[in-house]
């Protein structure tokens, strides 16, 4: 969109605040809003802004930053309670120097995306979110407490119930289009399935979504998390991504009518890569110290690195539908982490696998948890990381991790969880008090 269509947009519909949104390398969305009169200056000269303030952004003496909007991502926001209208934009990092900052999550992403245009290729992703509705305390802050007792496709009608449908309504629009939504397995468990799109797009509206999920649970008198493990003993919430690559005329290059399980060797090559490079890549897919909380066997987390058809306890799965709906579904990425960079590794492994043609065993439709240690072994199947320092103890190895997402973000994102990672096992938890105090 041009910049005097913008204006003229914003002028016709009486907008006065405009959000310049953009994301930390941890995945938190950012904003500075500005008041209308000040878009149109905004828009060709960009917002300067402190990014050493910004996690993972700059040091001190490389802190002056700008926002670049991208006019294509102008969006004017629905009114929840009749509050004055407001616009947004997402934006593009400048650094100091006024050159594309490297430490851009949504400039990384794009620029895998184009290396693929030239091939003319496209990447689509649809992920589904899961999240769970918590009830507050008497001050408003979030207990652990589910919001309701349903379970998996329960219809409760209830305040829950009624804040999911708001918040579909709500992505619908902003042209969002959402696919499906249901309760989840867990009491107060709930998930959002967003429609295929190009994974910039994608990686968009994921941002937004979370935001908005929040901002009417609390409406509702709810709080929404998207803590891969809040309650223990019930199941996680993943972000279960579907992937697919498409040609210039919208042929899904992952289909082969005349192939086994009619994927064609694209497709099997790419699963062969996120496969190869499972391990190395998890600490993006699965970046906090619960998200291993999530990944452990008996609740469809996917724990060892395998593929099949039907078998939800694999890593990668291939779902029910072929030609334009053929498709790759990874299974342990979780929605606490940054879109951006999760879709690049993503992408990354998989074309890796393209490279190399890195061809993948049979799939294994048993389901593998009930499979022995030995029987694990015959098959030669590993596992995932079972903790976050294990998770990045892979990354910090990886040579492919580190030239998909740069040197900033790579040796920025390490040192960040690494300080997560020795905060967390030096805390001494509530398990250690209850269960070790009175016998050591």
């Amino acid at each position: 969109m041009h910049t005097h269509k913008i204006l003229e947009l914003a002028r016709k519909e009486h907008v006065v605040f405009v959000q310049m949104q953009f994301m930390d390398i941890l995945g938190g969305l950012k904003s500075i809003t500005l008041p209308a009169s000040q878009l149109e200056k905004a828009l060709e000269e960009g917002i300067a802004f402190d990014g050493s303030s910004i996690l993972g952004y700059a040091t001190i003496d490389e802190s002056d930053m700008r926002l670049c909007a991208d006019p294509n991502t102008f969006l004017i926001l629905p009114s929840l309670n009749g509050e004055d209208k407001t616009a947004r934009l997402l934006c593009n990092i400048y650094d100091h120097e006024d050159k594309p900052f490297s430490g851009d999550p949504r400039a990384i992403l794009a620029k895998h995306l184009n290396v693929l245009k030239k091939q003319g290729w496209t990447l689509n992703t649809a992920p589904e979110y899961e999240f769970f509705y918590m009830r507050q305390d008497a001050e408003g802050n979030p207990t652990n407490i589910p919001a309701d007792s349903g379970g998996y496709f329960d219809l409760m009608r209830d305040t829950s119930d009624k804040a999911r449908e708001e918040t579909v309504n709500y992505l619908d629009a902003l042209g969002f289009e959402v696919e499906a939504s249901h309760h989840e397995v867990a009491p107060g468990q709930h998930e959002i399935d967003l429609k295929y799109t190009n994974a910039i797009d994608s990686a968009d509206r994921v941002a937004m979504m979370k935001h908005v999920t929040k901002m009417i649970a609390h409406k509702h008198g709810l709080y929404a998390t998207f803590m891969p493990k809040p309650i223990f003993g019930l199941s996680g919430s993943g972000m279960h991504t579907h992937i697919s690559i498409m040609d210039q005329k919208g042929k899904n290059l992952f289909y082969d009518k005349n192939k086994p399980y009619q994927l064609s060797q694209m497709a099997l090559y790419f699963v062969g890569g996120i496969l190869k490079y499972a391990q190395e890549i998890c600490a993006i897919l699965s970046s906090s110290v619960n998200s291993y909380k999530r990944l452990i066997p008996g609740y469809e987390a996917p724990v060892y690195i395998s593929w099949a058809n039907r078998n939800r306890s694999a890593f990668v799965r291939i779902p029910a539908g072929r030609e334009s709906k053929t498709r790759v579904e990874i299974r342990s990425p979780d929605p606490t982490g940054n879109p951006y960079l999760q879709f690049t590794v993503m992408l990354a492994a998989g074309l890796k696998g393209i490279q190399e043609k890195i061809n993948p065993k049979d799939p294994m439709e048993k389901d593998i948890y009930h499979m022995t240690p030995q029987e694990r072994a015959k098959e030669n199947i590993l596992s995932l990381p079972d903790n976050l320092g294990s998770a990045l103890d892979f990354m910090a190895k990886s040579s492919l991790v580190r030239e998909a997402l740069g040197e900033h973000v790579f040796e920025h994102f390490l040192y960040i969880k690494h300080q997560e990672w020795d905060s967390y096992i030096k805390h001494v938890t509530d398990w250690e008090i209850k269960h070790l105090l009175p016998i050591l």
